[in-house]
């Protein structure tokens, strides 16, 4: 089994290692609310994907 000669630096196993970064998920904006919503997912706050009514939301009671 290969076994190294030598230790790698901090710095050389940090630069291998650049690109692991975790990166925010890019997001639409639902047409009917405006509402962050992620592509290809219906959106959470008025329940439409591409227009049409997916879910049906219950609006909230005001006492």
């Amino acid at each position: 089994m290969a076994v190294p000669k030598k230790r790698k630096s901090r710095s050389r196993r940090d630069t291998r290692r650049s690109h692991w970064k975790v990166e925010l998920p890019n997001l639409g904006e639902c047409p009917k609310c405006h509402e962050p919503v992620l592509p290809h997912r219906v959106c959470m706050e008025c329940g439409t994907y591409r227009g049409k009514e997916v879910i049906i939301k219950k609006e909230a009671e005001k006492d």
